[in-house]
């Protein structure tokens, strides 16, 4: 049997009666949840997936437990992407769908004979793709459906009028989860009925800090002198990541205060990279910024960091603003999205306006050159950080989840026979 069957077989897997009336789950009861999430490497909505699933265990048993299965797609024979990797490491089993083309309709028909056939208290998507899917598919009538909303990427014009297909799915969705309140009001612009959106924020676990050699040998590998005062930014090199006006706002610095050593390091790989180079090299401080590309491990970046600074003209609720408050790092933000409500209450983070090289400059030498706001900036971060811990946020979305298995189901359940069919099935092809 493949490791990725592995919860299917489990007897009690299949104890409910085809059809029953869905009640409010008891202490005793475990919620089966079936979470559709395209993504080849672990960012922020995996991370939270992935800790969520963790999470499980680790419980209070006076509640529900979570059983979690993710199912991903996948053009091509590998299942070696680093999100199923990071899945398969965490004991969470994986479906993967594979998928031969854009919008191949085979992979409808797939998505919903596993949703039919695992038979989950709680079906969850992640993006666009899964949540016209699920629309599509027409299972949502019969599944309570979790839709997560973690804003969109506006790379190009396809990206733009492909997220637009969100205006046609979500609506038809029992809950939707997004992560800030600006992106809560877009939703009910889009027609989302306001009583079926819950906000929550993303979780941190505590941070723990890369050894002192190895921040010394990272020192090296970049190239920066010990004296020489670190920034850095971790995103996707992506247009609205505002990584241009970072890189404007490093070359203002650096002609404003020429006394003044400092690296910035991008951690992060993307459409956007070869623009960003060519700015950096217009702006005259090519020789100051490192590309790092994509890193799955950035606690030694972080632990050898003076400044983050994000520099984003929209975000929801960032895991790169949450580990570095968790990582007690002096903040450097743009005023977006669901930014200041995480930091402004207590001064997290030094906030200024989006799309300002030159605030983010002032703002950066501010804290540069100010250790008693540096200082207080640490204290008010690794505060706040605390406060979004992934306890916190399994506690809310269990409730999310009671909320949706008290409404009852408008069509009955496929037969048991047939579930224990695909269970044999699945036996004989591991």
């Amino acid at each position: 049997m493949s490791r990725s069957s592995a919860l299917v077989t489990d007897d009690a897997f299949w104890s409910k009666a085809a059809g029953e009336q869905q009640t409010e789950p008891d202490s005793g009861q475990t919620i089966r949840v079936l979470d559709f999430m395209e993504a080849t490497w672990v960012g922020g909505p995996a991370k939270n997936l992935i800790e969520f699933a963790r999470r499980t265990d680790q419980t209070d048993t006076s509640c529900p437990r979570v059983s979690v299965q993710v199912a991903t797609f996948e053009r091509g024979a590998s299942e070696t992407n680093e999100f199923v990797c990071s899945c398969r490491r965490a004991g969470i089993p994986v479906h993967v769908i594979r998928e031969r083309f854009a919008f191949d309709p085979a992979v409808v028909r797939a998505a919903s004979r596993l949703i039919e056939t695992y038979d989950p208290d709680i079906v969850q998507t992640h993006s666009v793709k899964s949540h016209f899917l699920m629309r599509l598919s027409g299972a949502y009538r019969r599944y309570p459906w979790v839709a997560f909303h973690h804003g969109y990427t506006l790379e190009n014009l396809k990206m733009r009028l492909y997220n637009q297909l969100d205006r046609w799915s979500l609506p038809a969705a029992r809950r939707v989860v997004t992560v800030c309140q600006p992106f809560a009001a877009d939703l009910r612009r889009v027609g989302v009925p306001g009583e079926r959106i819950s906000t929550q924020h993303n979780a941190v676990r505590p941070f723990r800090p890369a050894q002192q050699e190895q921040i010394a040998a990272l020192r090296v590998a970049l190239g920066a002198p010990d004296h020489a005062q670190i920034l850095l930014s971790v995103g996707r090199l992506s247009r609205e990541k505002g990584q241009a006006d970072l890189i404007q706002a490093a070359g203002l610095l650096r002609d404003q205060q020429p006394e003044r050593v400092f690296r910035l390091i991008l951690v992060g790989d993307g459409p956007d990279r070869r623009r960003l180079e060519a700015i950096a090299r217009r702006c005259g401080v090519h020789d100051w910024i490192h590309f790092a590309g994509h890193r799955a491990d950035v606690a030694p970046y972080y632990s050898l960091a003076d400044v983050v600074v994000l520099p984003s003209w929209t975000e929801g609720s960032p895991n790169v603003l949450l580990e570095a408050m968790a990582a007690g790092l002096p903040i450097v933000a743009t005023a977006v999205g669901g930014v200041p409500e995480i930091v402004s209450p207590s001064r997290a983070a030094l906030l200024v306006g989006r799309k300002q090289p030159a605030s983010l400059a002032r703002g950066i030498a501010e804290v540069l050159g100010d250790e008693n706001l540096r200082s207080a900036l640490r204290a008010a971060a690794r505060s706040t950080a605390s406060a979004h811990s992934p306890e916190r946020r399994y506690g809310s979305l269990l409730k999310v989840y009671r909320s949706c298995m008290t409404e009852p189901k408008t069509s009955p359940k496929p037969s048991l026979s047939a579930r224990h069919e695909w269970v044999r099935a699945q036996q004989n092809s591991g």
